[in-house]
């Protein structure tokens, strides 16, 4: 058990937190949320032991293991498993001292070692080490690389995977699915709910959140309020006590009725019927939240286009990649790519780093030029892009205001400033120097450039990543309400989900279109996985195998099969209960009365809610691993 009583912290003249009664009882998923800048970071520095409070104290058990993601890596020669091995500081000490006593021809200390080492279950290190490797997405081959030669977002997954080697009775992650692809970010979810010790977690993707935490801790304005379940049943106990507060409530009104619109436009508007109930299952998530909508700072929109060609974009039988440079070859990463981009479509693009997600957006806006094939562009076209370099490629020293000067110099001065002022940097923030402005402040700056040019097409290469969560709903309902085209890469599910009506899959050196949403590919991910170990389990058996081998274990196989079927009855059989219960609390939590009662009922509801959802999507899980066992 953790406890904070009376705490306060302070960072020079500012009060950050003040006045903190709170307990985290031992296996909560605690998910930390506010506004950036409200001490999240700051509170984790103190659990680290790396900041004092300033009033107060704070309770830590005795002896309590402690993991957290350094963030810096050292530009080490040793290779990637060694490092996320060196994890377990216990078990790199007792390797030491088995070294140490090898090297000294010392039988006595070997022996102690290797007796440590097996009670810290050390000689199967190895293998957990490169399970974590790659479920975070490092191929095989790149195991025994040195950790200097990985780029700086891979060496921020090494960092990952060895705070999760770390035995720990508390884990804090902050912001841990940055520089995550979609893939990894399902497998740090799935590794999170299965982690024993309590886990605290400061992040900005919403569904993640809602998919790994047990509690919400909201920080506000100084003050700490603990709420039970996951992040969506803590927008709307929120809803409600700004409600009960009666604040903002025409804006209130205003909202539900933009929400609504929303509901309305999408169940009208969407291509495909299953990519429209996922939507409709996100926007329920949302469906009384009003009033935390309301309270955000801001909106912001994208203007609509001039022109809106029906055929915009078109890949014929390309081959994208890089060119070579002198000699060399040039660098094929994907093949006989055919993309086709009409009017109005929305497009998500899927699959693992480094597989050419970024590779096509970069030929799609024509930064890379096809290397075999044709790329055709309608003469109208004009595109929006938005880069992974793009925060970082903004001009240094410069204001907003310079920036759009750039972009239109013969604008008048107060034009540009009422631009800049719907996308918050009114008043003297448009001549304060980007310099000292926060990630989120830049990424907002470079999307408010983009928006200026009026483009009917947008292409945004995770835009997303310095990103608070209320900026993200900011982002999603601009994109929700754009007229023109987009092609979206980003590990938000919720995004993705909320403005996509169409996914691609990039993977494996091809671009097709995946026919499902983003629960199915969850699905299919998990599903994959257990088929890959099935074919390795297989053809590790193989070579030793009799004709009597093969006769046991083709009667053992019918046995399984027919428990399979067995259990996938059960399975469908929970399943629509789970519906049925599911329905009938939906229903309620749709009941303006039951937001009348009593809190504490309502969080009953939320709470039973989530733990009906988390069972139903693990059931599916299972259900969606057995058919495809029996089917291959």
């Amino acid at each position: 058990m953790i406890a904070f009583r009376h705490f306060a912290l302070r960072r020079g003249s500012r009060l950050l937190l003040s006045d903190i009664d709170l307990v985290i009882q031992s296996g909560w998923r605690l998910g930390v949320v506010g506004r950036n800048g409200c001490g999240k970071s700051s509170l984790f520095a103190v659990l680290q032991g790396k900041l004092e409070a300033d009033a107060g104290e704070l309770d830590l058990p005795a002896k309590l293991r402690l993991a957290s993601v350094a963030q810096e890596t050292p530009a080490l020669p040793d290779p990637a498993i060694d490092y996320v091995m060196g994890g377990d500081e216990e078990l790199a000490a007792a390797l030491r001292d088995e070294f140490d006593a090898q090297a000294r021809g010392d039988t006595e200390a070997m022996a102690m070692a290797h007796h440590r080492i097996e009670e810290l279950h050390g000689y199967d290190a190895r293998a957990r080490a490169g399970r974590l490797l790659h479920g975070l997405g490092f191929a095989p081959e790149t195991h025994e690389r040195a950790v200097q030669e990985f780029s700086g977002g891979w060496r921020v997954r090494l960092n990952l995977a060895r705070a999760l080697m770390a035995p720990s009775e508390l884990l804090l992650l902050d912001e841990p699915t940055n520089h995550l692809d979609l893939d990894a970010v399902l497998w740090l979810e799935e590794w999170l709910r299965r982690y024993q010790g309590t886990l605290l977690v400061i992040s900005h993707d919403r569904e993640f959140l809602d998919g790994v935490i047990s509690h919400t801790l909201h920080l506000n304005e100084g003050r700490g309020r603990l709420y039970t379940g996951n992040y969506s049943a803590f927008e709307r106990l929120r809803a409600e006590q700004l409600r009960q507060q009666q604040i903002a409530h025409e804006r209130e009104q205003t909202e539900r009725a933009h929400l609504q619109s929303f509901i309305d436009r999408f169940k009208a508007k969407a291509s495909k019927a299953k990519q429209a109930q996922s939507r409709m299952k996100r926007l329920e998530k949302m469906a009384g939240t009003e009033a935390v909508r309301a309270e955000r700072a801001f909106r912001f929109q994208f203007a609509v286009p001039d022109r809106l060609p029906d055929s915009m974009l078109q890949l014929e039988a390309v081959e994208a990649g890089y060119p070579g440079e002198g000699t060399e070859p040039p660098a094929y990463i994907l093949h006989d790519v055919r993309f086709r981009l009409e009017a109005g479509e929305r497009i998500g693009l899927l699959g693992p780093n480094g597989a050419g997600k970024s590779t096509l957006v970069k030929t799609l806006v024509g930064e890379l030029t096809p290397l075999d094939g044709e790329r055709k562009a309608h003469k109208d076209l004009k595109i929006g892009y938005f880069a992974q370099h793009t925060v970082e490629s903004l001009r240094e020293g410069a204001s907003p205001l310079e920036h759009l000067q750039d972009k239109a110099p013969g604008v008048g001065a107060q034009v540009l400033r009422d631009f800049l002022g719907g996308w918050n940097f009114a008043g003297d923030r448009a001549f304060e120097s980007v310099d000292g402005f926060s990630g989120g402040e830049r990424a907002r700056l470079a999307l408010a450039l983009i928006a200026w040019d009026k483009p009917n097409l947008l292409l945004l290469d995770e835009p997303t990543n310095h990103l608070d969560l209320d900026m993200r709903e900011a982002l999603a309902d601009a994109l929700a309400d754009f007229d023109g085209a987009l092609v979206l890469v980003s590990h938000d599910r919720h995004l993705l989900g909320m403005v996509c009506d169409s996914f691609w899959r990039v993977a494996d050196g091809k671009v097709e279109s995946f026919d499902g949403d983003l629960d199915d590919y969850a699905r299919w991910l998990r599903s994959r996985g257990n088929a890959s170990k099935k074919k390795e389990s297989a053809a590790a058996a193989a070579p030793t195998e009799s004709a009597a081998d093969r006769r046991r274990a083709s009667a053992a196989q019918r046995e399984n099969e027919k428990v399979s079927r067995q259990r996938i009855k059960k399975l469908e059989t929970r399943i629509a209960t789970l519906d049925t219960e599911l329905t009938t609390l939906d229903q309620r939590l749709a009941d303006p009365d039951v937001y009348n009662g009593s809190t504490a009922e309502l969080m009953k509801l939320s709470q039973k809610q989530a733990e009906l959802r988390r069972e139903k999507e693990t059931l599916e899980g299972e259900w969606m691993a057995l058919y495809e066992t029996l089917e291959s």
